[in-house]
């Protein structure tokens, strides 16, 4: 599913569009008016992006995946949707009225929302710059719509066990260990830190968070695909084998494998 095949279907909408602007009220004010009417439960999510096909295409498409969705053509009606609670935010990096990476960076300042840039820019400086400043992902067009919604998930996800953390004061202790999930680090019984990648500290944390409960490969895949192009069920095995390496110390296995499943922490956890 890309751009091409949903451009036909999308004129009238745009037509819809383009007369609520004749009437001079832009949709960004409509949608942060009925924020207030949100159902609950449901992540809002701004689509910043100046072609119209592409933004109505995401707005649609995210609207019927369950999340509460608001468009903004520009940096000045991205900055007044965000004046409302927001939980993710998909970016473009060529605005008409500024750059997408400095506008991330005024997002990082003003809340907490997680940041995936879209864009049509793919070169490799481009991608790292986007990675360093703020982004969680970096998504080049023609968008594959459900891969994007699978990013999406996986960064919400991401910041729901990093909330979690912080409401039970940062930290979480399991066997030998102590997971700190705001600064993203693991203490051993003696204090000292144990080195891990950004990618098995991702399922780690998810594994401590699921309270003993088994969690499935294809969710883990979605947990670790952060900043990674290829992942699949082979690579989370893999993580796993150096978690394991690497937690040493309690004689107990840290990670129990859970037949026709995939993984749980075997240990039990305490405050």
């Amino acid at each position: 599913m890309n751009i091409r095949s949903h451009d036909s279907a999308l004129r009238g909408d745009l037509n819809m569009q383009a007369g609520s602007h004749a009437h001079g009220t832009p949709r960004t004010v409509v949608a942060s008016a009925r924020q207030d009417l949100r159902p609950a439960g449901r992540e809002r999510l701004i689509v910043v992006e100046d072609d119209p096909v592409t933004r109505t295409m995401l707005v649609g498409y995210f609207s019927e995946n369950n999340f509460d969705v608001v468009g903004a053509g520009s940096c000045a009606e991205c900055r007044q949707a965000l004046r409302a609670r927001t939980d993710l935010v998909f970016l473009d990096v060529q605005l008409p009225d500024g750059d997408g990476f400095e506008l991330a960076k005024e997002i990082q300042a003003a809340s907490n929302a997680g940041i995936i840039f879209v864009t049509r820019r793919d070169t490799d400086v481009d991608r790292i710059l986007g990675l360093e400043v703020a982004g969680d992902h970096y998504v080049t067009k023609p968008i594959n719509l459900r891969d994007l919604l699978a990013r999406a998930r996986s960064v919400l996800r991401r910041r729901s066990i990093d909330r979690k953390a912080a409401r039970n004061h940062n930290s979480i202790a399991f066997g030998d260990w102590i997971i700190d999930l705001t600064r993203r680090e693991l203490l051993g019984s003696d204090g000292k830190p144990v080195a891990l990648t950004r990618a098995e500290f991702d399922l780690l944390a998810a594994l401590v968070g699921a309270d003993g409960r088994p969690l499935s490969r294809d969710y883990l895949i979605e947990v670790v695909s952060n900043r990674q192009a290829e992942v699949d069920i082979r690579t989370v095995d893999a993580l796993v084998a150096r978690l394991r390496r690497k937690l040493v110390g309690s004689g107990t296995p840290v990670i129990a494998t859970v037949t026709g499943v995939g993984y749980k922490l075997a240990l039990s956890e305490r405050l």
